[in-house]
């Protein structure tokens, strides 16, 4: 499409392609669709995720996996198949209302779900008999009580949902999942020959589906551009199967690709041959880009002043190669970047599952949450794992709390919802205060949750001030509850503060999760030790209420992948990579067996959580010999006194 005068605006669609999240929209599409409305310009979104779930798991959708099936000889089928086949009426019948139950549809179909005679059972379900009590009793008591009716039986259709997913594993297409769907074709792949392989294979089901969905889309709204959103490597195979259909069947639209994804990984691209799926790839926060795009599309800009955008040369001595154009513009504030809306997207739809029982993970995936920023960018932005020189993180701006509560009351008129789920990476302080006192000052009632540094600002007055404005839950970083580890990563916190902090977001009514890690620089066995020993103290004394262990993983854009030797680590050398470019492996002197570690330290959390051994030695967690803790037995409580004193 070349470039030219138009007085008729653009149309732009932006798509969610699978997979990203079923229980509520993935923000993007709804922060640009905003934004461009808000610049008067025809803007639409669909969530191509969401349908394509919808649409395999009906009548019709498990009909056609019943044929798929069929179509493998009985000893080659797996055991998830062959249940499906032999008890397939019963899918059949059970799939529609077990779908609408999910939509929060049909809520008194708990009660035959619950009553485990409704549902086909296969191997996931095999995952409750763990749980199963000495005395015969209830399975899942433990989990949701005598009365914890919708929430059970959410975890049984989850599982129920899991099983199909297994199906199509095993029949369709070995690398569907819910989320990270195809993402080992996408995470830091140093070549772009796995994509195109899979993208110029034929097509399965899954990928046929998801070609009428895009051609169903596209007729919907008749768009002129379409964006891309990919904010994860589980995403970018279905957004370039959306990209092959459209350059195929409406080669005059043009497609931009974008996204967390495409920031992190794709920022030294020079791989021509994406440009077979898409027409532009841009970088960082899209609104700058895409006006500067727009503008080009209808003859009003050059194409030498685009703005953080690769294209694919198609004349003169660069022909077919891959060139990087970035026109200086400064961005759009944040105070301007106007407020996201859902319209267009079937809110009624997404399904409310419940697939782990940690307090904190089921607000990821239970119910449906309008997602807001209320900054862009981190205040802190020195942790040394972070992608802290990244726009994402570096450029920092703030909305002020009238207008973060003008979005807010747009968002609740619009969708009717008053859950809110702030994304920040680390939502202010000072803003949340500001925030807080304007919602109960106008009268604004919601519920809300999000990320934070669990920093010494938060004292117990504010954490309740935020308790009073609605907020549920708070997860922040502790990562290696070591405060030698800490200190090395720059992390401004200590140990004893976490303490602190996290016991007064506690007393607040406040549940609190952890984010840990394990595998840092230099981390020995016995840091791990003491860690576990740390973490096991907070539960021990009510500070927090869950956690999550991550292996660390060093990316090139973190003070460490720009720094190794400052971490006493040597980088292992990327192969040359004209693709996705993102976790790098290093040389830790220590040489700890961190998977040995990791195994122990998942073990022991998922206990904690569930209020077991939280008296007993943390070694009993660990499959090897590992040293005594040399932290004190009463260090958190220790730190929970010294504080009330102060």
């Amino acid at each position: 499409m070349s470039a030219r005068p138009s007085e008729v605006p653009l149309r732009v669609l932006s798509l969610i392609p699978p997979m990203t999240q079923l229980n509520t929209p993935y923000p993007s599409t709804a922060y640009l669709t905003g934004f461009l409305r808000s610049r008067g310009l025809p803007a639409a979104q669909r969530d191509l995720a969401l349908a394509l779930v919808l649409r395999l798991f009906s009548r019709d959708g498990l009909q056609r996996i019943r044929a798929a099936v069929q179509a493998i000889a009985l000893p080659d089928r797996g055991l998830a198949s062959r249940l499906f086949d032999e008890s397939f009426d019963r899918y059949l019948a059970t799939i529609g209302p077990t779908i609408a139950f999910l939509q929060g549809r049909d809520p008194t179909l708990a009660h035959r779900i619950n009553s485990r005679s409704f549902l086909p059972e296969g191997k996931r379900f095999e995952s409750l008999e763990v749980y199963v009590a000495e005395d015969g009793e209830d399975p899942l008591a433990w989990a949701f009580g005598a009365l914890g009716l919708q929430d059970r039986a959410r975890h049984l259709a989850t599982l129920y949902l899991n099983d199909l997913a297994d199906v199509l594993r095993e029949s369709v297409d070995p690398r569907f999942e819910f989320v990270r769907y195809a993402e080992q074709l996408a995470t830091s792949q140093p070549t772009f020959d796995p994509l195109h392989d899979a993208l110029q294979a034929p097509t399965n089901l899954v990928d046929d589906l998801l070609e009428a969905l895009t051609l169903e889309a596209l007729a919907a709204e008749q768009p002129d551009v379409v964006l891309l959103s990919v904010p994860f490597p589980g995403a970018v195979y279905a957004a370039l199967r959306i990209g092959q259909t459209i350059k195929r069947t409406r080669p005059g639209v043009q497609v931009v690709l974008g996204g967390g994804f495409v920031n992190t990984e794709l920022r030294d691209l020079t791989e021509a041959r994406l440009f077979d799926y898409v027409d532009f790839v841009t970088l960082d926060a899209g609104e700058r880009p895409l006006l500067a795009l727009l503008d080009h599309l209808a003859g009003r800009r050059s194409r030498q002043r685009l703005v953080r955008c690769f294209v694919r040369e198609s004349e003169g001595e660069l022909a077919g190669q891959v060139r990087y154009i970035n026109f200086i513009e400064p961005d759009v504030p944040f105070e301007d970047v106007g407020t996201p809306t859902w319209d267009g997207l079937p809110l009624r739809d997404y399904l409310s599952l419940l697939d782990m029982l940690n307090p904190m993970n089921r607000l990821w995936s239970d119910g449906r949450w309008n997602k807001l920023t209320i900054a862009h960018g981190c205040y802190w932005k020195k942790c040394s794992f972070c992608d802290i020189t990244l726009d994402y993180i570096s450029r920092y701006e703030a909305a002020s709390a009238k207008t973060l509560v003008d979005r807010i009351e747009t968002i609740v008129a619009e969708t009717g919802q008053t859950g809110f789920h702030f994304v920040d990476e680390a939502a202010p302080p000072k803003v949340l205060r500001a925030l807080a006192q304007e919602l109960i000052d106008r009268g604004v009632s919601i519920s809300w949750w999000g990320n934070v540094r669990f920093e010494k600002t938060f004292s117990p007055e504010l954490c309740q001030l935020l308790a009073d404005s609605g907020c549920i839950a708070i997860s922040g970083g502790l990562e290696v509850a070591s405060d030698r580890l800490l200190t090395l990563m720059q992390k401004g916190v200590s140990v004893e503060q976490v303490a602190r902090v996290t016991r007064a977001f506690t007393d607040a009514g406040i549940l609190v999760h952890a984010y840990l890690m394990y595998g840092f620089p230099t981390q020995t066995v016995q840091d791990t030790v003491d860690a576990l020993e740390y973490v096991r103290q907070l539960f021990e004394n009510g500070c927090i209420q869950s956690g999550f262990f991550h292996r660390f993983a060093c990316t090139v854009h973190s003070p460490v992948g720009k720094d190794p030797a400052a971490f006493g680590v040597e980088l292992v050398p990327l192969p040359p990579s004209p693709f996705a470019k993102n976790d790098v492996g290093f040389i830790d002197p220590t040489g700890t067996d961190h998977d040995a570690m990791g195994e122990a330290l998942k073990k022991a959390l998922y206990n904690f959580m569930h209020g077991i051994g939280l008296e007993q030695d943390v070694r009993r967690w660990f499959s090897v010999r590992v040293p005594k803790p040399k932290a004190s037995k009463q260090f958190i409580e220790q730190a929970l006194s010294e504080g009330v004193r102060r």
